[in-house]
């Protein structure tokens, strides 16, 4: 760098290594990132006299050969680090090593910034839904032929709004009555999720978002279905169909996940508190749970399992 007396500067960015660092290409998916802010001491440090002038010309941006300079990150001729299309291995710690000589008379002085990058994702948000229903004999065929036919109605109301049903779980039990004696009733789980959760600039943390707002549509066109069966129930003079809903039965409860190697954490990411961000090393997420897992063996970014 020059100041009103000569002086230089040389800038190099280099990323801290990891074992185990590096997936498999198959597995490696594309996320955003954000930097942690440096400590206020880091702050302090890179005040320059007034008389310091930076140029463009008189700047030299040195690559280092621990990190690798290709189409995912870049430092740009001003010594800013750029990222694109960012993956999940490639968080961890960055260091900026600046050094530099205000004026030529003065000895040169050295400065290192570091920042802390992490992957993260979208949460996966969905609707669970659970209802009962009275059934044929649990051996019989058309429990199993109903239960396509309510999937197939179910997915047709979501499918404009670029949602999905999913079976989670079904079961035919026996179930005693206090009047009616012994029946068979269908028990259904099932979820609706947006098609799209994973795209997107930044999470989807609020009821103005888009994917919120398709799923509360979704959400509001099953709970309508549901209570057009009792109604159609209710008019009918003929004997009840051998399987039918069974009125109040339907519940429904919001769902809100991690992917497996990331989870939430609200006092080390402050300002990210619904994000889903990477574990760190000495932690993993090994299902869709909220939150990472300590396990001090575990020594990578993304840890789905402690090993």
């Amino acid at each position: 760098m020059e100041a009103s007396a000569s002086g230089r500067a040389w800038q190099t960015w280099r990323r801290a290594r990891a074992s185990g660092f590096p997936l498999s290409r198959a597995a490696i998916l594309l996320f955003s990132a954000f930097l942690v802010r440096a400590p206020p001491s880091v702050e302090y440090l890179v005040r320059f006299p007034r008389t310091f002038r930076l140029t463009q010309e008189s700047v030299k941006i040195v690559g280092s050969s621990s990190f690798p300079e290709n189409s995912t990150a870049q430092v740009t001729s001003t010594g800013s680090l750029i990222f694109q299309n960012f993956e999940e291995a490639m968080s961890g710690v960055y260091t900026c090593f600046l050094e530099y000589k205000p004026t030529v008379e003065e000895i040169v002085k050295n400065l290192q910034l570091k920042y802390l990058v992490y992957a993260y994702r979208e949460p996966h948000y969905y609707y669970q839904f659970t209802a009962r229903y009275h059934a044929a004999p649990c051996n019989s065929i058309y429990n199993i032929s109903f239960e396509k036919k309510l999937l197939q109605i179910l997915s047709k109301l979501v499918l404009d709004l670029s949602c999905e049903i999913s079976l989670l779980k079904s079961e035919c039990h026996r179930v005693k009555m206090q009047r009616a004696g012994l029946q068979n009733e269908l028990f259904f789980t099932f979820s609706v999720s947006s098609l799209d959760t994973e795209k997107g600039p930044k999470p989807c943390t609020d009821q103005n978002c888009e994917s919120s707002k398709r799923l509360s549509k979704a959400k509001n066109l099953i709970e309508r279905f549901f209570n057009q069966q009792v109604e159609v129930l209710g008019r009918r003079s003929d004997p009840l169909p051998e399987i039918y809903y069974i009125e109040g039965t339907l519940q429904m409860v919001w769902i809100n996940r991690c992917f497996p190697g990331y989870g939430m954490n609200t006092l080390k990411h402050p300002k990210c508190p619904e994000c889903c961000v990477i574990c760190s090393p000495g932690s993993y997420n090994p299902r869709d749970g909220i939150h990472c897992l300590q396990c001090n063996s575990s020594l990578v970014y993304g840890a789905k399992a402690c090993v």
